[in-house]
């Protein structure tokens, strides 16, 4: 199980995110907007924060460089969520430090993928 941030400005997909993920059995905190990611990021100390790019106020990746820069939140699994597929987009996150991309649309299999890819290692 994944301790997992959510940040999305629209309600339906950020509904439909936090139900997939917690249905896979992961721990999930769902936000509206970047300023309250990064705080939450400090609060529940997540495996992984997923950051929708285009949102009000701190888009994804500036929420992104911020945990990246912080000490407390830079080991942080980040994944950019995003209809944006250009080069120029891409190279952007990855200059924020996205740990990696999930582009819309995308299926609820693909998501709880690349959130057990960053989570924990189960014990055995």
């Amino acid at each position: 199980m994944a301790v997992v941030v959510i940040a999305e400005d629209d309600p339906d997909i950020r509904r439909a995110l936090e139900l997939n993920l917690a249905l896979d059995g992961h721990e999930v905190h769902p936000v509206a907007d970047g300023d309250a990611a990064v705080l939450a990021a400090l609060r529940f100390r997540p495996d992984v924060v997923l950051l929708d790019v285009r949102m009000p106020g701190r888009d994804g990746f500036a929420t992104c460089r911020a945990l990246k820069d912080d000490p407390r939140t830079a080991s942080v699994a980040v994944i950019l969520v995003t209809a944006a597929t250009t080069a120029a987009d891409r190279r952007r996150g990855e200059e924020a430090g996205a740990d990696d991309f999930l582009t819309k649309p995308f299926t609820p299999a693909d998501l709880a993928e690349r959130v057990r890819r960053y989570g924990p290692s189960p014990a055995g």
